[in-house]
């Protein structure tokens, strides 16, 4: 199923890739086309090389595919022209290569306006400096002529200067005394020396360019080339894309150690891919059964999927069998992991009972050397409906706020709105709650909360709609402190026929209506969206709080929509509510 469900995500990639091969066909028959109606031309327009170019030139041989195949004949006569022509243009500039030391910009003007194999590979010759970087550049560009078919691997795998670039690039490749002709070998050979040296893939200049590598390189690569990135904290968009594209589409599996690396490479980078993100769960799902002592990976997978907030019901309930299966080796922060990333995903196993009795009793305070590990793992239970009186108590009280405030990270905003989260679920949602409260003149309740930029956007077009719907402004209240550790955008009331009520007065049986909007931040994303277990809580406390609550997704109310759709979105919205009281 997880199989079926990969392959049809990817199929729009591979229709792509498919659509990109026929362009780049045609585009280069139209190159060859040029350059065939322009032989008589090219000993002009031909790139100066350096002076041992007219020797090498004048040793080459035509290849022995041009005398098999008449087909080859032509380009074998102009390539012998091509080579008398850069024979004559080296000697002429010999003296000037010899006594002036190539520039780097002047190389890579050289590199750019190269037409030919021997154009480009000149550039290696002789007293020219080069560095790891043109090499690199001058590879890159043979392996794309390569993969179009505008010029074959045996032109000029068992050239000297050829070689020379390949070992400036860290490996040696051997000849070919067969002269082989193009088979899988002969591509490994071209594609896979160029990320020995991966500071000189992720050195190039142009992150355009580094991305053209990826596809010929082995998926082991990949993957080191993305934990890589990761390390770096370079997010570059064209080499992730890159990445993306070129993992997922692969039919080889990943390992589990493979899969962790690359969802954590994601999550560092805050790179969400779907496809991408389909092809390591379903690795995963083959390769979870064959592990049997290692925790940790499994741990690292569940806090990368909390991070993206990649909501897959398969690979969690499998990861949680795994881990009730293997409690016994398995790290009290691997526990927490599955803990903490099931209540961002708002995921409750089906064995819900079994993992309340084998898993969740095994964790302790005393198994964290910080409280605010602590806070979020009794955070985490609490969004699971897991959590114990004693435990809420235990982050409740005055003595656990003050450790947490002397500790190093201190008592920041984020805390402070889980103690909120917290205080208010044990007062209206825990069940026979009798322990300690934060009082309400903590310094807890202190926490500045604003929204980012692009939900505000979406507040402000929400308000702008409301003013229109509701008599005056007295009938409307935005971004209210809920003192629950979240902000309410809209608070309105009804009375039972529809009729809007100022806010400024008290009025017997109001029907209060907190509208929340719902933007890409506040649920969770793959192939079972759901709202985030975090925006799940709030609502339930809102309802117990005595609102009614309106969700409004990003992705139903849109501000660049007129007007007067979005007071008729939100008018169908009060309709449906009241009605239904």
């Amino acid at each position: 199923m997880m199989g079926l469900r990969f392959y049809a995500t990817t199929a729009s990639h591979l229709f792509r890739r498919t659509t990109f091969g026929v362009n780049v066909m045609r585009s280069t028959s139209n190159v060859a086309a040029v350059e065939a109606s322009s032989t008589s031309k090219q000993s002009s327009n031909t790139t100066s090389t350096s002076p041992g170019a007219g020797k090498e030139s004048a040793d080459a041989t035509v290849p022995e595919d041009a005398m098999k195949n008449p087909k080859y004949s032509l380009v074998a006569a102009a390539f012998e022209n091509l080579q008398k022509d850069d024979s004559q243009s080296s000697a002429a500039s010999s003296s000037k290569t010899n006594t002036t030391p190539a520039k780097g910009a002047n190389i890579d003007e050289r590199i750019t306006n190269a037409k030919t194999i021997n154009g480009l590979l000149g550039i290696a010759e002789g007293n020219t400096v080069i560095t790891r970087k043109h090499a690199l550049r001058i590879v890159s560009i043979l392996s794309e002529w390569s993969s179009i078919n505008r010029v074959k691997l045996n032109e000029f795998e068992n050239d000297p200067r050829f070689l020379k670039v390949c070992r400036m690039l860290g490996r040696t490749v051997a000849k070919n005394g067969n002269g082989d002709k193009g088979t899988d070998n002969s591509q490994k050979r071209i594609s896979g020396f160029r990320t020995d040296d991966l500071n000189t893939v992720l050195g190039v200049a142009g992150d355009d360019e580094a991305a053209k590598l990826i596809a010929s390189i082995s998926l082991p690569q990949m993957v080191k080339v993305m934990s890589t990135l990761a390390a770096r904290k370079r997010r570059s968009t064209p080499l992730l894309r890159s990445l993306a594209f070129n993992i997922s589409s692969s039919t080889e599996h990943l390992d589990l150690k493979q899969c962790g690396d690359v969802f954590y490479a994601m999550a560092t980078l805050n790179f969400q891919d779907s496809v991408l993100a389909a092809k390591l769960c379903s690795d995963i799902q083959v390769a979870l059964p064959k592990n049997t002592d290692k925790s940790a990976v499994i741990g690292s997978i569940l806090t990368s999927l909390g991070i993206l907030k990649y909501r897959d019901l398969d690979i969690l309930e499998s990861l949680t069998q795994w881990t009730i299966k293997h409690s016994d080796i398995c790290r009290p922060q691997d526990l927490s992991a599955l803990f903490l990333t099931s209540a961002m995903l708002n995921f409750k196993s089906s064995n819900i009972d079994e993992v309340q009795q084998k898993l969740a009793k095994t964790i302790v305070q005393q198994d964290f050397s910080k409280s605010i590990d602590w806070l979020n793992h009794v955070w985490a239970m609490t969004i699971l409906g897991l959590s114990t009186n004693q435990q809420l108590e235990s982050v409740l009280s005055k003595s656990f706020v003050e450790k947490v405030q002397s500790e190093k990270t201190g008592l920041s905003a984020t805390s402070k709105m889980k103690l909120l989260h917290l205080n208010s679920y044990a007062q209206m949602l825990a069940t026979d709650y009798k322990g300690e409260l934060i009082p309400t003149d903590s310094e807890v309740y202190n926490v500045p909360m604003a929204h980012a930029k692009g939900k505000q956007v979406l507040v402000n077009g929400l308000l702008d709609a409301l003013k229109s719907l509701l008599p005056s402004q007295n009938h409307v209240q935005s971004l209210v402190d809920s003192k629950m550790g979240f902000l309410i955008d809209a608070v309105c009331a009804f009375d039972s026929k529809r009729n809007p009520l100022p806010l400024d007065k008290t009025h017997k049986d109001a029907i209060k209506v907190a509208l929340m909007v719902v933007d890409y931040h506040d649920i969770c994303h793959g192939t079972h969206k759901s709202a985030s277990g975090l925006t799940s809580l709030s609502f339930d406390l809102l309802e117990k709080s005595g609102y009614k609550v309106i969700p409004i997704p990003y992705n139903e109310f849109n501000t660049s929509d007129k007007l007067l759709k979005r007071v008729q979105y939100l008018e169908s919205k009060f309709k449906a509510l009241i009605s239904s009281k």
